[in-house]
């Protein structure tokens, strides 16, 4: 682990209290920071006040599409990366392919999901 991500502090946003729980529980061994927002308008006022090198963020919020705020945040900090996750997009989806290519978002994981997978995407985005 380097020493940039041993610092790095994630936000994770999600509807579902149950996937902030399951993502805070699965990262906790981590040692990084963790706040979570269960919509859009929460998220944006954190990241207003803090930084945070990774945002998980899911797909579809009751205020907000998930991309729109993907963009929204990539407007308030280019450093801050986001991994998108979803159970209503698929990574070949042209949308999200779209969202790479244009550098909206930093990474892609579908739910249901494997822990690895979530381990996998931090470590790579974070070492990237």
């Amino acid at each position: 682990m380097t020493k940039k991500s041993r610092k790095a502090s994630l936000l994770i946003v999600d509807d579902e209290p149950d996937m902030c729980w399951a993502l805070v529980t699965l990262l906790k061994k981590s040692g990084r920071r963790m706040k979570t927002a269960c919509n859009g308008r929460d998220a944006l006022k954190l990241l207003r006040h803090d930084h945070f090198s990774l945002v998980f963020l899911d797909a579809k919020l009751p205020d907000i599409d998930g991309l729109e705020l993907a963009r929204r945040i990539r407007g308030m900090d280019l450093t801050t990366r986001v991994v998108m996750i979803s159970g209503f997009y698929y990574r070949d989806d042209s949308v999200i392919q779209q969202a790479l290519a244009e550098s909206l978002i930093s990474g892609f994981v579908s739910k249901p999901f494997l822990h690895e997978e979530i381990i996998r995407t931090l470590d790579v985005i974070l070492a990237s």
